[in-house]
């Protein structure tokens, strides 16, 4: 195992002697990069047996519980009135909007599409944080622009083009995302500490199961066995591991580190698609892809710059 794990984590060591940045800031990236990537297919598999919203609003709900009750049982206090309300609004936005939306796209669209256009997600929060004065600098806005370009390119290919319906709702999850992850920063923050996270994960998951009765989901039962540990591995590595650690980035790091994960995840998340999902990705599509990295690259760039400017 160790042998398997070590190339993984190489990257990463070498990145925290180049950077400087803390080790947890380090771990947080591995997860966001590598785990986030695969979930996407993970999504796509349980799809299978559960329905888009009940298969979110279960994952976050037991996530949730079981790290509320690990709190707890360390003696964490519950979040104070004020900061549920916080955690209900991040988490309607972020999970119920953002996650929920984002698997109603993957029952029509591919997951390596799906991960491409989530990429935009930095520009969508440089447009929202100028109304909290938090203006783009010219580097910046060519990004935006460039980014701009790849997703209209996307969306013409032949996944988006053939599910009008999945492009409205992965547009949705975006936006939703997008702005709860500047709400969070800005306006409503959660709870100190991971208590933050799990309040917030049992206030979207509850929306999400409110949601999935409201449009009359019904899971298969008993699950197949793909989709079981499809959803196990949601449950473990994408909400307990992968989203606690963005959260962690959004209070400990900048923007653009905490967003550099979509420079990774559509790649990884088109490559496992292709090789484990069978999908197919035009040329065109990774053509849009890359545009739209570039963009981000920019954007990230631009960030980087002001953000040691300011330093000195």
């Amino acid at each position: 195992m160790n042998a398997l794990v070590r190339p993984l984590l190489r990257p990463f060591t070498a990145l925290n002697h180049i950077s400087g940045l803390p080790p947890l800031v380090i771990a947080c990236l591995a997860a966001t990069w590598l785990v986030w990537g695969s979930t996407y297919l993970a999504i796509k598999f349980a799809l299978v047996s559960f329905p888009p919203f009940f298969q979110m609003g279960t994952r976050f709900l037991v996530a949730g519980a079981l790290l509320a009750a690990w709190l707890r049982w360390r003696g964490t206090p519950w979040p104070d009135a004020r900061q549920w309300w916080h955690a209900a609004i991040v988490g309607a936005l972020m999970l119920g909007g953002g996650m929920g939306f984002t698997a109603v796209a993957e029952t029509t669209v591919a997951s390596g599409l799906v991960v491409a256009f989530i990429a935009v997600g930095p520009m969508v929060v440089a447009a929202f944080n100028l109304a909290f004065g938090v203006k783009p600098r010219a580097v910046e806005v060519a990004g935006m622009c460039v980014g701009l370009v790849g997703v209209l390119l996307l969306v013409r290919g032949a996944g988006f083009a053939a599910s009008p319906a999945g492009l409205a709702a992965q547009l949705v999850a975006t936006v939703c995302w997008s702005l709860g992850s500047v709400l969070s920063l800005h306006r409503t923050p959660l709870a100190p500490g991971a208590m933050g996270f799990a309040s917030e994960m049992l206030a979207g998951g509850a929306l999400l199961m409110a949601m999935s009765l409201a449009v009359g989901e019904v899971p298969q039962w008993p699950p197949t066995v793909g989709a079981s540990l499809a959803w196990l591995f949601l449950v473990v590595f994408g909400s307990l591991v992968a989203f606690n650690a963005y959260m962690v980035l959004l209070a400990r790091a900048s923007a653009a580190v905490a967003t550099s994960y979509t420079f990774v995840n559509p790649v990884i998340a088109m490559l496992l698609g292709i090789t484990l999902g069978g999908e197919a990705v035009t040329g065109g599509e990774w053509l849009a892809t890359g545009v739209i990295l570039v963009g981000v690259v920019l954007l990230m760039w631009g960030k980087g710059r002001g953000a040691r400017r300011v330093a000195e």
